[in-house]
């Protein structure tokens, strides 16, 4: 049975994997930050175990590595982010909530790579996938804003292209995710996407990646966006 680990998996996105990958007969380690909080995560079908891991503080992740040990983990999942709020015009900037976004979307996605590569080396499916976003292309901006949100998009992208490189000796596959513009609370009631269309999307983007298109930025659908 594969292993596939998730982080933020209380709601949304994350909570998508984690029924998609249990209902497909994965065992899944959905992790989050409030395990007694995640009512729907607890009520999933399937081989699911819950763990509690706070991916902007590295002694919870170091404390949730401790819990997992050394079981191989197939594919890696860094799905855990913040928005900052709904305001990010120029001028308006809050820079304590800026520091705390970088802290979980830039940050947080290295320190669970570098905390779980050995379970990932041991594995046989050896894919590490981050959720990111469209708005972090900088060639596709042309709106402006976002000046909290945008940054920290831009940033785990440049980061997960450098760990598709280094990590590319021990065969392990990265791919860097836009979701679309999914209904979920971040994306609201209006987006186009639904959460299973986008996760099957990815799913599969994650299960066709080669050692040619690792490291590479795709839209859910499989296409490339641009950096």
């Amino acid at each position: 049975m594969p292993t596939v680990m998730v982080t933020g998996t209380n709601r949304g996105i994350g909570l998508e994997f984690a029924r998609q990958y249990a209902a497909a007969g994965w065992k899944v380690i959905a992790t989050c930050r409030h395990p007694e909080r995640a009512d729907d995560l607890k009520k999933l079908a399937g081989d699911v175990t819950v763990q509690a891991m706070d991916v902007g503080d590295p002694d919870s992740i170091s404390t949730a590595r401790k819990a997992i040990g050394d079981t191989p983990i197939d594919v890696l999942i860094n799905n855990a982010g913040l928005l900052g709020g709904r305001v990010q015009d120029f001028g308006t900037t809050d820079y304590d909530a800026m520091a705390e976004v970088l802290r979980v979307n830039v940050i947080g996605p290295l320190a669970v790579a570098e905390a779980f590569v050995g379970n990932l080396a041991a594995g046989e499916g050896k894919r590490l996938a981050t959720v990111s976003s469209r708005i972090g292309s900088i060639a596709q901006n042309s709106s402006g804003h976002r000046y909290i949100y945008r940054p920290s998009k831009a940033g785990v992208n440049a980061v997960m292209k450098s760990v598709a490189i280094d990590l590319a000796d021990q065969g392990i596959l990265v791919a860097i995710l836009h979701p679309g513009h999914v209904r979920t609370d971040m994306g609201g009631p209006k987006a186009p996407v639904s959460p299973e269309d986008s996760v099957a999307g990815m799913r599969a983007v994650i299960d066709g990646l080669t050692p040619e298109t690792s490291g590479h930025f795709f839209n859910y659908d499989g296409a490339g966006i641009d950096w």
